[in-house]
């Protein structure tokens, strides 16, 4: 007997009893459609982690002030003390060819004042170059100056969160005065919001300043807490940390044996532990719904012991016309086989709608791949060929005589 005919007689006889194949199949169906959707889930988190580390920037590492932990003083923590200043940037961009930019910051907190509006905000003070590095996108305007810089102007660029606060009418404030504290500054820009970090943090809920406006006329510090470095591509980052570690610790006179005065992150490695954390959640929550794909089988190779009871003179009678036990073992495995990739493509359906519930109440980020699909589909007809062989080899090692005995 051909394939296709093998199929027609497992069909028909997987149709006597719907409801019992219908159960049966139930458990395929849980099963693949739980992979899909955890699987789902875990890469939506991953790309979610990967897209909010890349909005703050390329290639990006970032040096902070702060002070080496000697025995029995006071570690004030790091950005809070004046161990980096502005030449250490300017060193840095000329020693190091493979730091393509750099920018300084500072930061403080004020009140921010527009009309009868106010709201309470991190005002940050840095340069131009600062935006591209850190890939922030203006909504209107354009960057403060270089001049500005130098020449410590009274300008600002309002992010998103601070701009609805002081705005709440929607209108261009380019060109505005506001107060930040005591201080008028004019608005030259606003930019495109960015959400929130994975760690909370609403990066929008700030307002970038002059780093020496701010050290001169709000701070009155005059070093800065952080530089902001770009490498010149992914694979350099970890050089280019070693170089800038390097280079500080001879610039700030640093002895052999002590710490390093400031600290350098390397926001590449966050990515990629970040990368490494998801996918170990992928695996177990894929581990976790396969499960349920076991349990399947199990059902399959149930059901399927029982059909081979049920129909024990049948295959007495077809051994007695001339199949063999070859034949009789390869119509029981495609039976399984049939109910496995069947539960298995309703169950891709399944895992679809279950994963865009999931996404549209629940507000995850979902992101279901071919790949699982595909993987969910194999797997189910694997487990179907894995535990549908038990029953068909039980049935086709029946004694014919005896088989056409069985009432």
């Amino acid at each position: 007997m051909d394939f296709v005919s093998i199929v027609r007689v497992a069909l028909r006889a997987l149709t006597r009893n719907k409801l019992r194949s219908a159960l049966t199949m139930l458990g395929m169906i849980i099963g693949v459609g739980a992979v899909i959707a955890m699987v789902g889930i875990g890469q939506g988190a991953n790309e979610q982690m990967q897209a909010q580390i890349a909005s703050m920037g390329s290639n990006l590492l970032i040096v902070q002030a702060g002070s080496p932990r000697a025995p029995g003083a006071v570690h004030v923590g790091w950005g809070a003390t004046k161990t980096l200043v502005y030449a250490d940037e300017a060193a840095i961009l000329k020693q190091i060819p493979l730091a393509t930019s750099a920018a300084a910051g500072n930061g403080s907190h004020q009140q921010v004042i527009y009309d009868a509006n106010n709201w309470g905000t991190t005002i940050t003070g840095t340069e131009p170059s600062f935006f591209p590095i850190r890939n922030w996108t203006f909504d209107v305007g354009a960057p403060f100056t270089q001049s500005d810089v130098t020449n410590a102007n009274n300008v600002a660029v309002l992010g998103a969160t601070v701009f609805m606060n002081l705005f709440p009418d929607g209108s261009n404030p380019v060109g505005r005065t506001i107060r930040i504290g005591k201080l008028p500054f004019t608005v030259v820009g606003t930019l495109q919001p960015k959400g929130q970090t994975g760690w909370g943090q609403d990066q929008d809920d700030v307002v970038f300043v002059p780093f020496t406006t701010v050290q001169k006329k709000i701070s009155g510090q005059y070093w800065i807490q952080n530089i902001s470095v770009t490498a010149a591509n992914r694979d350099v980052t970890d050089s280019v940390t070693e170089q800038i570690t390097a280079l500080l610790r001879s610039r700030h006179r640093i002895p052999p044996g002590t710490p390093d005065d400031f600290q350098v992150h390397n926001l590449t490695d966050v990515a990629q532990v970040a990368n490494a954390s998801a996918s170990v959640m992928t695996i177990l929550l894929a581990s976790i719904a396969s499960v349920s794909l076991l349990v399947g089988g199990i059902g399959i190779m149930n059901i399927m012991l029982v059909s081979v009871t049920e129909r024990t003179r049948e295959i007495g009678i077809r051994m007695a016309v001339g199949a063999t036990e070859s034949d009789v073992r390869r119509q029981f495995v495609i039976e399984a086989l049939v109910l496995a990739v069947i539960g298995g493509l309703m169950g891709i359906g399944f895992g679809l709608v279950t994963s865009w519930l999931i996404s549209a109440v629940a507000k995850w980020a979902v992101d279901v791949s071919l790949v699982s699909i595909v993987g969910a589909t194999f797997f189910s007809a694997a487990i179907g060929i894995f535990f549908g062989y038990y029953p068909a080899k039980k049935a086709a090692s029946l004694d014919p005589i005896e088989a056409l005995r069985f009432e």
